[in-house]
């Protein structure tokens, strides 16, 4: 007979260093998931306690992949095979002011509409499950459900039709699609556990496998504002993605990228929405132009991995053609509208942005913005209003802030560095210090990092 497994063992083993085995992995995956008020197989204390467990001592590759298999398993999955299309997608590992997927979304379903297959259906399909705000960084439902109307949680149904008919969708993880995942990243945020490469891993890859996709592309962050403290870190999460995808048969691909400031020119959750639309109209502020770089980059290797590009190159440069010639804000109104959301805000959408309270910081000195810690920068968007606390904690549509200078930018005394927006005034006091003590500017200017520190590839692993 086979004996019961007991969460309070399986925590027990991994505390004291020793490999959990598949049983004991799929049974704590399936306590959490199966349980309800009423049988509480296994608590909120002991999966926080198991995640630490994790957090301090790691999991071999054999402990990583039967995480991820079972926590992609833990509930539905979609089955992109009837759609008869190429499935593509893109995950960030989170950064301040990340908003690409925004962009990348419209730009693949463009790009798929205008090839379609024999059946009618886009030639490539972005079925993109996207999360919520964690730790410091913002979440792209978090920025999408500021769409008056729009609806994230689409069942498995609804997904493959708005795909069949935009291109692309831009969903959550609903109670049915990997449960497991949705109650950990609700957890991790608040337990200390949020930078665990092996958390991490199996918890972006577990979702991206049950999208039944042909191919992915990670955006691993580097730098001050990253998950991982050091490039070594970042890279180590970078290669066990790419080693997860490959295991399944998902031709995965991982960029190492700088964050080092925020992306782009906004920070926040309508805020980066404006933004993302203002560039699909054509109107491309010089704040934004590393958004819109790196966009086009990670758009390039899902057009060249689909066989819409001979090269990566070649297809950063479709993507921007597709961006410039209003072809991505077509397809964007399109799953805005397939998805319940009212796409009239995006007439004005800067009328729509209605803080009730502003300050500016301007340059103390003379000199070159040098250097910031863009982790303190997200804290600092996140305290405005714009993140969370705890687990289910409203959001802020309207807090955030504007940067009105980069990286090496040089300043006069008093000219703008950052203004701050947030609907409760007495929230803007411990941002403003924050920004004032990590905003920094010298004589001399820095020495920057590329967008683009490395590109790690399965072959490359091999």
């Amino acid at each position: 007979m086979t004996q019961p497994i007991h969460p309070i063992d399986i925590i027990l083993h991994k505390r004291d260093g020793l490999a959990l085995t598949d049983a004991e992995i799929n049974a704590f995956i399936r306590a959490i998931v199966d349980r309800t008020p009423e049988k509480q197989f296994v608590t909120d204390a002991q999966i926080a306690s198991l995640l630490m467990a994790i957090f301090q001592r790691g999991l071999d590759t054999r402990e990583l992949a039967t995480l991820t298999t079972a926590m992609r398993f833990s509930g539905e999955t979609f089955d992109a095979t009837p759609l008869h299309t190429f499935t593509v997608d893109k995950h960030s590992t989170g950064g301040v002011g990340d908003k690409t997927s925004l962009l990348i979304a419209p730009i693949l379903a463009a790009a798929g509409l205008s090839k379609p297959t024999p059946a009618g259906i886009p030639g490539i399909c972005v079925p993109m499950i996207s999360g919520r705000s964690l730790g410091h960084t913002g979440g792209t439902l978090d920025k999408l459900e500021t769409i008056p109307g729009f609806n994230t949680q689409l069942n498995l149904q609804q997904l493959a039709d708005t795909l069949k008919n935009c291109g692309a969708a831009l969903i959550g993880q609903t109670p049915s699609i990997v449960p497991a995942d949705r109650i950990l990243y609700a957890l991790r945020d608040h337990t200390g556990t949020v930078e665990s490469p092996f958390l991490i891993c199996a918890s972006i890859m577990s979702k991206k496998l049950a999208e039944s996709l042909n191919a992915l592309v990670l955006d691993v962050k580097v730098g001050s504002g990253a998950f991982m403290p050091t490039y070594e870190k970042s890279k180590f999460l970078a290669e066990l993605m790419v080693r997860t995808g490959k295991a399944s048969g998902t031709r995965t691909v991982a960029l190492l990228t700088s964050m080092e400031e925020p992306l782009g020119r906004f920070s926040g959750n309508w805020l980066e929405v404006w933004e993302c639309v203002d560039i699909m109209q054509g109107k491309r502020h010089p704040m934004s132009a590393d958004l819109i770089e790196l966009s086009n980059i990670l758009s390039g290797w899902m057009l060249h991995l689909a066989g819409q590009a001979a090269t990566p190159e070649a297809g950063a440069k479709l993507s921007n053609e597709i961006l410039t010639s209003g072809a991505a804000y077509n397809a964007w109104l399109k799953i805005i509208a397939a998805q319940g959301g009212d796409t009239t805000i995006f007439e004005n959408p800067a009328a729509f942005h209605k803080p009730k309270a502003t300050r500016s910081l301007t340059a103390s000195q003379d000199g070159y913005l040098s250097s910031m810690d863009c982790k303190q920068v997200g804290w600092a968007v996140q305290r405005l209003g714009a993140g969370r606390a705890k687990p289910g904690d409203p959001v802020s549509a309207h807090a955030g802030i504007e940067m009105h200078a980069k990286l090496g930018d040089k300043l006069k005394k008093g000219q703008p560095l950052v203004t701050l927006f947030s609907e409760d005034a007495a929230l803007l006091n411990e941002p403003e210090a924050m920004l004032r003590e990590t905003l920094r500017l010298s004589p001399t200017p820095p020495k920057l990092q590329p967008l683009i520190r490395e590109v790690i590839t399965a072959n490359k692993l091999a």
